[in-house]
């Protein structure tokens, strides 16, 4: 179903931090490309009633991307099982 001009949608609002009622603004290609909240009138794109992402969850994946990308390709292509661990070495002196 294609929008028109003044149709009234949900979506979330970054101004209002929750799903509310819009107003479509602009149109592209038979779709809502920019929307107006009805509750606080501000213009944003249409985001499709998706809420970004926290910055908590972009830190979050930004760490663990960092974690992935420290781990040797080829440790990983190594069997688990046929890895011995690593003894402690004693330090001299110590009983």
């Amino acid at each position: 179903m294609d929008a028109r001009l003044g149709d009234v949608i949900d979506d979330f609002c970054v101004k209002c931090r929750r799903l509310t009622n819009h107003s479509v603004v602009s149109l592209l290609n038979g779709a809502a490309a920019k929307v107006r909240c009805r509750t606080c009138y501000s213009d944003h794109d249409y985001r499709n009633e998706q809420a970004p992402p926290s910055k908590k969850d972009l830190k979050k994946a930004e760490l663990f991307n960092a974690v992935l990308s420290g781990v040797a390709p080829a440790a990983a292509a190594e069997d688990p099982e046929a890895v011995e661990p690593k003894k402690a070495a004693k330090k001299p002196g110590k009983a």
